[in-house]
């Protein structure tokens, strides 16, 4: 823009000196064009609007850490979300056990047989020594810790055997934390005159590990054929969109010390059985899932669960279909850099499972080198390295670390997906409407910029209709407000049924220039035009009158200039209501709903209005007072500078509707 209207004047000052004008005027001119053609007031208004999307965004309980990130919010094509808790409500809930006895509801003790009783209760009581959660003794305080682990003690407490936190840390020996990429927990506690390990994890990973089972109270190895009743109840229960857990322990002998490594603790362990909790999807994700999809967004899972489990909960929000592929992070792990890009170049949405964090950063780094705006969900310490490189890090507010909030560009502070897509809407709106305040802005160059061309063409004959101080005016005084009142237009229908812009896209265009400068702007110009001649007309001048200070036409001319500026602010009105919407009828959003864009105009006419009659400041800016008459010249600006543009639009949709419907 600065090289626009430094060529400008550039330009122009050799076809004033040829048009007959002495060096001064000369020079005049080529200012007034350079001045014309900077709109000084854009960069606070992007900056402003900018921010005020931000703070509308932390109310919807996005917390926006980078103004730049609005923008590339409405540029979004893939999201990769995490499932528990930004996909589902992480309120975990066991639903059913399963023992050698079979599947149970764990909370109804009354109706098991006895040994199967007895193997439950000792699955729940391993499963809750095995945990790093407390659970309050008053209930009306909330439990602290992972909502899986609150959900075991749940259970255990149930069926009446509670482990309180300080009864499992008097009797924890060491621990071996959960480990992302082994999906397993163990602890070594003295529980009674034994050291006992306790496991718990992901059954694929703790059955390899197990060589006994316990069957109605009695030890036993474990056959395959108990192996494959486990894996076909674990499939059975992860079909049914429930997390499953297995558990296990092992006795060490009496005076044995605890294991000193982890690989130690986990070996020739004793299952006890498999524990399914559900964790139901957010009642909200399922429409936001639809609205991304009309916007052209894909929706990966990728998550640490069970692949069949993932893939229910995605089909039950709508990722992905009935054939979702399911991708595991071992099968992650075995592609080549080129088959991960084939994988990810399709319009299918992929869940992958039993992902490690490095998978994640992984997946994040072949999206964008596709050219794909990448946003990534995540909690954890692990995932900060993908938050950090995605183009849009997500992390959640209440379940996230402070490494992965540090590492994110935006902050949930609800932990919901359909907060993301609410952000996204709520970045191709901003992005529209900083459109839409930049063309407001360059439409009312052109008025600006013809007066001075008509000045030096005619070599002076046609005096100067506008004035630099009455542009400065004009840049600084009616048009900062109401372009920044067009940052708070509501969206435009059918804006979450667009395909994302593509990555690098400028936010101006040749349509939008040319709707600016070649229709808006032309018309506001000639308009503007035809009321300063019209003006000097009936004042009785003619070309080549003298109209300058002590000329008997030199109030006529400051007339006439002042219904020049006056017929701009009256087009900028026009100018405002016309690119409220880029393609639909202004009436589909509503005339008045733009409260600050009226207060906005309302600033603009009462500026205009004290510029033109009161007195002191008429030497400063060369404006005068105008008849109701002069006035009423440039009343019709407005309606006629917004109706030209609505014909514009129906006929634009008149046309698409053809071509669709043909």
């Amino acid at each position: 823009m600065a090289s626009v209207a430094v060529g400008f004047g550039i330009a122009f000052l050799p076809l004033g000196l040829l048009a007959g004008l002495g060096w001064a005027a000369a020079i005049s001119f080529a200012i007034g064009l350079l001045v014309a053609n900077v709109p000084e007031g854009l960069l606070p208004t992007i900056t402003l609007s900018l921010a005020v999307g931000v703070r509308d965004l932390a109310r919807r309980g996005a917390v926006v850490k980078r103004l730049s990130a609005v923008e590339t919010l409405g540029s979004t094509t893939v999201i990769c979300t995490d499932k528990t808790g930004t996909l589902t409500e992480n309120r975990m809930r066991v639903t059913s056990v399963w023992t050698c006895a079979g599947s149970a509801d764990p909370h109804a003790p009354a109706q098991d047989e006895q040994a199967a009783k007895a193997d439950i209760d000792l699955m729940a009581r391993a499963a809750a020594l095995c945990t790093n959660a407390e659970l309050p003794q008053d209930a009306a305080v909330k439990a602290s810790g992972d909502p899986t682990e609150i959900a075991l003690l749940e259970l255990a407490a149930d069926r009446g055997h509670t482990v309180t936190a300080a009864e499992r840390e008097s009797g924890r020996q060491s621990v071996f934390h959960f480990d992302s990429r082994l999906k397993l927990m163990t602890t070594v506690d003295q529980d009674g005159r034994l050291l006992t390990i306790h496991a718990k994890g992901a059954p694929e990973e703790l059955l390899p590990r197990c060589t006994e089972v316990m069957d109605r109270g009695v030890v036993r190895p474990l056959t395959d054929a108990d192996r494959l009743e486990v894996t076909g109840v674990m499939n059975g229960y992860a079909r049914d969109g429930l997390r499953v857990l297995a558990v296990a322990q092992r006795c060490l002998a009496k005076g044995s010390a605890a294991p000193a490594s982890r690989e130690e603790a986990e070996r020739e362990l004793r299952l006890l059985g498999l524990v399914a909790m559900a964790d139901p999807p957010r009642a909200q994700v399922p429409a936001a899932i639809a609205s991304a999809h009309h916007a052209g967004i894909r929706v990966n899972v990728v998550t640490g669960d069970n692949g069949v489990t993932a893939a229910a909960i995605a089909r039950q929000v709508g990722i992905g279909g009935p054939d979702a592929r399911i991708v595991t992070g071992p099968e992650l792990d075995a592609m080549s850099e080129h088959d991960l890009d084939d994988l990810l170049a399709g319009d299918g949405e992929i869940v992958f499972a039993r992902s490690s964090p490095g998978t994640k950063l992984r997946i994040t780094d072949a999206l964008r080198a596709k050219g794909q705006v990448v946003a990534v969900t995540g909690d954890g310490v692990n995932d900060a390295p993908a938050l950090r490189r995605a183009d849009i890090g997500i992390a959640m507010g209440r379940s996230g670390t402070d490494v992965a909030r540090e590492a994110s560009t935006m902050v949930l502070t609800d932990d919901d997906f359909a907060t993301i897509i609410a952000a996204v809407q709520a970045g191709r709106r901003i992005y529209d409407n900083i459109r839409k305040f930049i063309m407001y802005i360059f439409a009312h160059a052109v008025p600006e910029v013809v007066p001075f061309l008509v000045f030096a063409l005619s070599g002076g004959k046609i005096p100067l209709p506008i004035t630099v101080m009455q542009i400065l005016a004009i840049d600084l005084g009616t048009d900062t407000l109401p372009a920044l009142a067009l940052s708070r237009e509501p969206a435009e229908p059918g804006l979450m049924n667009r395909p994302p812009r593509k990555r690098g896209q400028g936010v101006i265009s040749a349509r939008m220039l040319a709707r600016a400068w070649g229709f808006l702007g032309v018309i506001s110009a000639l308009l503007v035009m035809a009321g300063f001649l019209f003006t000097l007309w009936r004042a009785g001048w003619h070309p080549g009158d003298a109209t300058g200070v002590g000329s008997p036409l030199h109030e006529a001319y400051r007339q006439a200039t002042t219904v020049s500026w006056l017929g701009i602010v009256a087009c900028q009105v026009g100018t405002a209501f016309a690119v409220r919407t880029g393609h639909a009828s202004l009436r589909s959003v509503g005339v008045l709903t733009n409260k600050p864009l009226l207060g906005a105009i309302g600033f603009a006419l009462a500026f205009a209005a004290v510029l033109i009659y009161v007195p002191a400041l008429h030497g400063l800016f060369g404006t005068e007072d105008l008849s109701l008459a002069q006035v009423a010249t440039v009343l019709p600006f407005p309606f006629i500078v917004w109706g030209a543009d609505e014909i514009r639009r129906w006929l634009r949709r008149r046309r698409a509707t053809g071509t669709t419907s043909a």
